[in-house]
């Protein structure tokens, strides 16, 4: 029995780290687009802040399906856990490209609140179209 579990927990744990670092990487290559776009298209600065959530919101969404393609419960927590880990290691990442500016600010807990609801809804979805497949 205490295999089983540790097999669970184990896997549970790599989903996370997995789907939190495939929605870095999507981030980071979103952002680099964008920020290529901006260098050559005036863009107002009111739409700059909306992307980037857009943009946090498909990296999540990203992240979590690719993780959750061989997962058959637990969908909410793990997507859940994939959006909060995401975001905290995206906050330490941009922070860091900013010059180690870490601000924490309303701004940073709407990203947390934001980020863990796309992942639990992410996961709940992801999980159950497989269930019907």
């Amino acid at each position: 029995m205490d295999k089983v579990e540790s097999k669970s927990s184990t896997t549970f744990i790599m989903n996370i780290i997995k789907g939190s670092l495939y929605a870095l990487s999507v981030s980071l290559i979103l952002i680099l687009v964008f920020a290529f776009l901006l260098r050559f298209i005036a863009i107002e600065e009111s739409v700059i802040s909306p992307a980037v959530q857009v943009i946090k919101g498909v990296s999540i969404l990203i992240g979590v399906l690719i993780a959750l393609k061989s997962v058959r419960e637990m969908g909410f927590v793990n997507g859940l856990a994939i959006g909060l880990t995401y975001t905290i290691i995206s906050f330490i990442c941009f922070s860091m490209l900013d010059g180690f500016s870490f601000e924490f600010s309303k701004t940073l807990l709407n990203d947390i609140i934001l980020g863990s609801i796309i992942g639990g809804i992410t996961g709940i979805i992801a999980v159950n179209f497989k269930k019907g497949s």
